[in-house]
């Protein structure tokens, strides 16, 4: 087997309009999501595989991501369950993180949105000016907290080298901002805020070592003069 690394670029998804569902991206998201793939066209990454985390915005924004790249090898975003929000429990059910009591309820058995109101972790993340901030310091969220996704990643990136086809290559995998700011919070000890759209991390993948570096792609169009 190769001894080469795999290189993970592991982004946030493009521009949406609020998080009160699963939201498709805006004009601009599509657009930042093109010139992030003809960066990485120009950059010359040879990529593997283009992958998502289960989300409307997540795939456009890969989709968008192959349409600049414009190589024809990588023609299909494939879903990855590992990229998903946290794992958190609400009425007995897993619910992903959304900005609305009435999202959260339609993610439940039998809850409306008054009964999520009132309920634990949930009526204060709703009332929260930084919610995802709210989570990532929550020593007790209901589900995973940001080590558990943060060792959840490393081993979602180890496990890029059992493909002997992907060493010496580029995967990109597009995620959501919680799984950035667990990431940035191990590799720093510092909840690093905000991630902009369509950034992130490089890892540099080796047998024995993962070097992890910030990216940032080009999602503006270049100015002339």
């Amino acid at each position: 087997m190769s001894a080469d690394p795999v290189t993970l670029l592991l982004l946030r998804h493009a521009h949406v309009d609020g998080h009160r569902g699963d939201v498709p991206l805006t004009d601009r998201g599509h657009e930042q999501a093109r010139l992030a793939g003809r960066w990485l066209a120009r950059r010359g990454d040879d990529v593997a595989a283009v992958l998502y985390g289960g989300t409307r915005r997540t795939r456009e924004t890969a989709a968008g991501l192959i349409e600049g790249l414009g190589q024809k090898r990588a023609t299909e975003p494939l879903d990855s369950f590992a990229l998903r929000n946290p794992d958190l429990y609400l009425g007995g059910d897993r619910v992903t993180m959304v900005s609305s009591a009435e999202a959260f309820a339609q993610q439940t058995f039998e809850m409306g949105a008054a009964e999520v109101a009132s309920a634990p972790f949930f009526g204060e993340w709703l009332e929260h000016p930084e919610r995802v901030g709210f989570w990532v310091s929550h020593p007790s969220p209901p589900g995973d907290d940001a080590a558990t996704v943060a060792r959840r990643m490393t081993a979602f990136a180890r496990s890029l080298l059992d493909v002997p086809t992907w060493r010496g290559k580029t995967v990109v995998a597009v995620t959501h901002s919680p799984v950035l700011r667990s990431v940035g919070l191990d590799l720093t000890g510092a909840d690093p805020g905000e991630p902009v759209h369509v950034h992130g991390y490089e890892f540099t993948v080796a047998p024995c070592s993962i070097v992890i570096d910030d990216v940032a792609p080009a999602t503006s169009a270049p100015t002339t003069s």
